[in-house]
């Protein structure tokens, strides 16, 4: 079966569990691991929509609207010796 561990074994060590955790502490650990298994499967599930949402926008927005932060800008070419620059 489970790598040689019988169904018998297995309910023994269950019975010793549950004699030095006792029944209430174990029932609160379970509802804890159902909170955190039911946390994760929600955030996994709004990632899932967060990455379909981005899909739709764009990724960026340009105004040309705003002419007052624009700059006429010439290009000229760097000279390639120290002596040409001087």
């Amino acid at each position: 079966m489970l790598g040689g561990i019988s169904i018998w074994q297995l309910l023994i060590v269950l019975g010793i569990i549950i004699l030095i955790f006792g029944t209430k502490k174990l029932r609160n650990v379970g509802g804890d691991l159902g909170g955190a298994v039911k946390g994760f499967k929600k955030a996994m599930h709004e990632d899932e929509k967060d990455k379909e949402n981005e899909a739709d926008k764009p990724q960026a927005q340009v105004r040309h609207d705003d002419e007052g932060d624009t700059y006429d800008v010439k290009a000229e070419r760097k000279a390639e010796d120290q002596e040409e620059r001087k």
